[in-house]
């Protein structure tokens, strides 16, 4: 038996070669023998890529620090007002409202600090802000799954970006899942970080902020688009009277003492019979004819009085500060502003990588990123990428630009999901030890409260990789997140429809109930998690121990095809959003992930026996092929063994 292909294909690696531009060995060969002059331009044109790289590098950073500030514009308030709720006193609803107000600001630093600041005002208990701090913590893991999105032209590239995105995600839930039941019923994370402040003996001011590199070189460039008032989101957030706008207009203002002269008036009725006046009033009753008893008269006098007020002298030096635009329409100008710029710098991002990592270069590259130690050394190779990501994250003070910065990389095949992981890991570290730095320069009684939090998320985060990384059978977040990868390769709107479902319609729903009462989150919630306990349960026998279920359950087959299939819903969205471009668009795509194959079968010395199949772009990501289906018939199927 012999087998032809033709056609690409894509392997389930995790590390893929990148592009179709690579030296080929005979280039190499060519550039031992370059002129001088050949090798001084060659030097001088990677030069060029790299300082383009770098600066497409530095407005993808910018455009994520303006995407953050047009979700503050537009969902600021609103997160606050949700932070001033009063059904904190639930769990659940803390969670969701932690997660919901952080993709609303699109930064977990901003709801955490707005918690710390609740809580060191006494607005809310510790207690409560913990499963705040929860839903933060999977509420910034939004923003690697939009930077994916830019990859979805590219099946396979859009696999391991998808998959990149959400092992963040992954993570951040099945951490939850386990530590928030812990939580309710021990107050762990509250008792744990209650210890560790108790025996610090901390005064007030007794740190300093963390260094702001990151910040230090993109900040003049946000300011000078855009300026934010986040004093205004804490002021909603602590139900103070805010009334001013999340838009930062006015940068420098005096407080002036003024004085006011105020004019009253009051009418008054005097009554000339009563004896007991006397003075003016007397002396007016008597010059007034006999026989009026009653005198209506008008009484006016001046006050004078001094008061406070805010005098605006000079207008912040922003291009939006300049105009008289409301939060809103700001907020929606520099949010389509800054999806634009994320997505055309991770263009040019993903081609001058294209041509830069190229031949033998490439191979060098993913051959150190994604070796491991020699020898007894390899198992700690992943605790050194642990400490790299919380290193950077450190450093450049924000969890979510290091790991948008890796998920193309990881699109690319430049580092594999498997050493994403634990930088990643790394990251989450490095966020909450910036916070600590914050904490440490508090003052007076808020610097426990909020060296507390900061331990709590710390513990949250330190728990959940000590659970889920240590032993590998346990990187539960890596298989999780290849199976949303393989899904969303094959139906690429899958990635939106996640969006929308796990960080917008699941909290929105489990909120509302939460605020309905245990009852109703309990009648609805209780048979949702118990089925889809039962449903992960029979998925993982039908696929390790499938002896052991019935034989009816052993598929899902006896199901509608639309309870076990996105198959359905995939063509009704197709339907809805035909268009010639579309349909090009994806048949080539198709015909780029397919693998066309003649098998050539003899039996008995007849003539071979020739069959040709075309293996969707779902088998070929199968790192070995394990069948080809051959078309006897429009109803007859055979299966030939490789």
């Amino acid at each position: 038996m012999k087998a032809q292909s033709k056609g690409t294909k894509d392997t389930d690696s995790d590390v893929e070669s990148i592009g179709s531009g690579s030296l080929s060995k005979k280039d190499e060969i060519l550039y031992k023998d370059m002129t001088t002059n050949q090798k001084v331009k060659f030097v001088f044109v990677q030069i060029f890529k790299l300082l383009s790289f770098l600066a497409c590098l530095y407005v993808f950073i910018i455009s994520l620090g303006l995407l953050e500030s047009g979700f503050q514009l537009l969902g600021g308030k609103t997160a606050g007002k949700a932070f001033n709720s009063g059904v904190l006193s639930n769990p659940l609803a803390g969670l969701m409202i932690g997660l919901l107000a952080t993709v609303l600001v699109q930064s977990s630093s901003t709801s955490t600090s707005i918690v710390v600041t609740m809580v060191g005002s006494n607005i809310i208990p510790l207690e409560k802000a913990v499963y705040i701090v929860m839903g933060a913590n999977i509420g910034t893991s939004v923003t690697n799954i939009i930077v994916s999105l830019a990859q979805i032209s590219d099946r396979s590239v859009f696999r391991r970006a998808f998959t990149g995105a959400t092992v963040h995600d992954m993570f951040n839930c099945l951490a939850v899942v386990v530590l928030l039941p812990l939580e309710i019923a021990v107050g762990y994370l509250s008792w744990l970080s209650g210890l560790l402040v108790d025996s610090m003996g901390l005064k007030a001011g007794s740190g300093n902020k963390a260094p702001d590199m990151l910040k230090a070189i993109t900040k003049p460039v946000i300011n000078a688009i855009v300026q934010i008032n986040e004093d205004v989101i804490k002021d909603v957030a602590k139900n103070v009277n805010a009334t001013g706008n999340v838009l930062k207009i006015w940068c420098k203002s005096q407080v002036r003492e003024v004085d006011t002269a105020i004019n009253h008036h009051d009418n008054v009725e005097v009554n000339c019979s009563d004896t007991s006046l006397s003075g003016s009033l007397r002396h007016l009753c008597d010059e007034i004819n006999a026989g009026v008893t009653m005198v209506k008269l008008t009484a006016e006098w001046d006050t004078k009085d001094v008061i406070n007020q805010t005098v605006n002298l000079e207008r912040c030096k922003s291009l939006f500060s300049l105009t008289d635009l409301n939060d809103a329409s700001v907020g929606a100008i520099i949010l389509i502003g800054s999806l634009l710029l994320l997505l055309l710098a991770l263009f040019l991002i993903v081609k001058i990588l294209n041509s830069m990592l190229s031949g033998s270069v490439t191979k060098v590259i993913k051959k150190f990123i994604n070796a491991d130690f020699p020898g007894p050394f390899a198992y700690f190779t992943g605790y050194v990428a642990l400490m790299v990501g919380c290193g950077m994250t450190m450093i450049i003070q924000s969890s979510s630009v290091f790991t948008s910065t890796l998920t193309p990389m990881v699109g690319l095949g430049i580092v594999s999901v498997d050493r994403m992981y634990p930088m990643t890991l790394g990251s989450n570290i490095g966020t909450t030890i910036t916070a600590i730095f914050a904490a440490l320069s508090q003052s007076g009684d808020k610097i426990r409260l909020a060296m507390q939090i900061a331990l709590c998320h710390l513990f949250f985060n330190i728990t959940g990789i000590a659970i889920f990384y240590p032993i590998p059978y346990l990187r539960w977040p890596i298989v999780l997140a290849k199976i949303l990868g393989k899904i969303t390769s094959k139906y690429r709107w899958f990635a939106i429809f996640y969006i929308i479902l796990m960080f917008i319609i699941i909290p929105a729903i489990v909120f509302g109930l939460s605020m309905a009462g245990w009852i109703y989150l309990g009648a609805f919630g209780g048979p949702v998690v118990l089925l889809l306990i039962v449903v992960i349960i029979i998925n993982i026998l039908q696929k390790k121990k499938p002896k052991f279920l019935p034989s009816k359950l052993r598929t899902w087959e006896f199901l509608p095809l639309c309870c076990h299939s996105l198959k359905p819903v995939d063509n009704l969205i197709a339907r809805a959003f035909t268009c010639k471009y579309c349909t090009k668009l994806r048949q080539t795509s198709d015909a780029d992930n397919s693998l066309e194959m003649t098998v050539e079968i003899k039996q008995n010395g007849t003539s071979p026996l020739k069959r040709k199949s075309e293996d969707s772009s779902e088998h070929s990501q199968d790192s070995e092929l394990q069948s080809v289906t051959a078309i006897k018939s429009n109803d007859d199927l055979a299966t030939y063994r490789l």
